[in-house]
């Protein structure tokens, strides 16, 4: 240590409630470690991260019994912070501190062997005690930062923060990997949105109508970030801004030449593949930004025809690479909804839909229409793609994506205001209605929308199809498990949500953790909510 000053080391051990020392022989480490050179104090705690655990930790260093610390406990993922602040407040040093984490690394993983738990325990704080010997104190810096952000992801999300930062001062670069902004929100379109009683389209087109005026804020469309480097308040960001293969934007005549000329046509991910699209991407609604065109060259065979009809056309666009400096970097880069294996639930048989390919419907037509028929009867099956369970060879979405409940039940209301006489089932596993968004269940209710739950255990709803209609079998239990039979017109598959394409790229670019389920790790809920 600086001065020669003696390091005096203080080593705590948690008992984690049982979680450490119900394996783990906290009592015989301590015993151990005492015995290290360099220690003076040597204690375990039931729980060292409370008040009281804290406590210990600063007396013994205003005391001046210490100058340096090693806790061993559960991850530093959890509560590292916590004890640095702990000695901080007690007038230390918040660098001369080891976190040892004797609970995932040792007791979780070794409850077969408390022996050898206990002995690798004591291997760990050892090791740590000998990493303080040679440490330096050390202290804060200040650098400078970058007043600009870099937000990914330019769905309603996306927008929404590039809003809030931008109307705070900072210069704002807002990057998005498809050629329009809007995301998931901007493909519900009409739907009307609980609980704002607006479109999601208009929600969408507010907020990019809003960030358009903004004078701080620079947008790029069928962009990537291709590379990062720097560190927090000073990043080094590389952005590929794709061509779109057109000057300007096509006057009315031009695009409708444009829509007829492509022979290239695929489903339109836009309206959820219910709808086709040419190798030409035209702006999906009015308002969309950019306003003008992208080519989609994974589809275009680059035939020339549309350079006949639009002189706006140019083929020879490159792409341009982009080099900014930011002080933060805000990951939105949303989700895709799940989609079903051909026959899950009946999927793929004539009348079964997920629920994001009847949004796409009632964009396309305002209306609900099935084989040129509209349906006198609805079956939602929920929880397709989420709370499935893990089988062998089978990949499987554990979580509950939280939103398909709301989601389903919000059209649904809005689908009973124009279709007056249709009867429409809810088959559930739960309905998770959180918050205000009870009142639309409470809605659905009103209308006389018809709740059945089923039981996992039981088995799942099957989807038949007999007599040219959609059956589903179900064990209802809130009837007794009374085992139902539904003929219906359309059945409506609730899907869940998975990471978007390219999750796993961005988090290996900015070197964030992804949790077992895919999606972009958060903060500890308890340290960071």
């Amino acid at each position: 240590m600086e001065g020669g000053n003696k390091i005096r080391i203080g080593v705590y051990v948690c008992h984690c409630g049982g979680n450490i020392s119900d394996v783990v022989n906290v009592k015989k480490v301590v015993e151990e470690v005492r015995k290290e050179k360099d220690v003076v104090v040597a204690r375990d705690f039931m729980f060292m991260c409370s008040e009281a655990g804290q406590k210990l930790i600063e007396d013994d260093i205003r005391s001046g019994k210490v100058n340096a610390v090693v806790v061993a406990s559960c991850s530093p993922r959890l509560h590292e912070a916590t004890f640095r602040a702990a000695i901080t407040r007690a007038g230390g040093n918040p660098y001369m501190y080891y976190h040892v984490d004797i609970r995932e690394e040792c007791s979780w993983v070794h409850e077969d062997n408390k022996e050898e738990a206990t002995n690798k325990a004591v291997r760990q704080i050892k090791a740590a005690i000998a990493y303080l010997r040679h440490a330096e104190p050390l202290s804060k810096i200040r650098v400078n930062c970058e007043r600009s952000v870099l937000v990914i992801g330019g769905g309603i999300a996306g927008l929404r923060a590039a809003l809030d930062l931008a109307e705070s001062g900072l210069t704002v670069y807002l990057v998005e990997r498809a050629p329009f902004l809007g995301g998931n929100a901007a493909r519900i379109g009409r739907v009307k949105v609980f609980p704002y009683e607006k479109t999601a389209i208009d929600i969408v087109r507010e907020l990019i109508e809003r960030l358009r005026k903004m004078g701080n804020v620079a947008i790029y469309t069928n962009a990537e970030v291709e590379n990062v480097s720097g560190y927090v308040g000073n990043f080094d960001v590389t952005i590929r801004v794709n061509p779109r293969y057109f000057r300007g934007k096509p006057n009315e005549y031009e695009i409708e030449e444009l829509k007829k000329i492509c022979p290239r046509k695929t489903r339109d991910e836009f309206s959820y593949g219910v709808s086709e699209r040419t190798a030409i991407m035209l702006p999906p609604f009015n308002g969309a930004y950019p306003e003008i065109p992208a080519i989609d060259m994974a589809l275009c065979d680059k035939c020339g025809l549309c350079t006949k009809v639009c002189n706006k056309v140019d083929l020879s666009q490159e792409s341009q690479i982009i080099h900014l400096k930011v002080g933060a970097i805000v990951v939105a880069t949303g989700f895709k909804p799940y989609k079903p294996e051909k026959g899950e639930y009946g999927y793929g048989l004539p009348g079964v839909v997920t629920l994001q390919e009847l949004v796409g419907i009632i964009n396309r037509y305002g209306d609900v229409v099935i084989n040129g028929k509209r349906p006198r009867s609805i079956a939602f099956i929920y929880c397709v793609g989420s709370r499935q369970r893990r089988e062998e060879g089978r990949k499987a979405n554990e979580y509950c994506s939280r939103y398909c409940c709301i989601a389903a039940l919000d059209v649904a209301v809005t689908i009973k205001e124009f279709l007056k006489g249709v009867t429409i089932y809810h088959v559930v596993r739960d309905v998770r209605s959180y918050g205000v968004n009870e009142l639309l269940f409470e809605e659905a209710s009103r209308q006389g929308q018809i709740i059945i739950k089923y039981d996992i255990d039981e088995g799942e709803p099957q989807v038949t199809y007999i007599n040219g209609k959609p059956i589903v079998k179900v064990k209802d239990v809130l009837t007794e498990h009374m085992e139902l039979e539904l003929p219906v017109d359309l059945v409506v598959l609730v899907t869940g949500m998975e990471p978007s394409d390219g999750t796993a790229d961005i988090a290996e670019k900015l070197k964030i953790s992804r949790g077992t389920d895919g999606f972009l790790q958060e903060v500890h809920p308890n340290l960071g909510p």
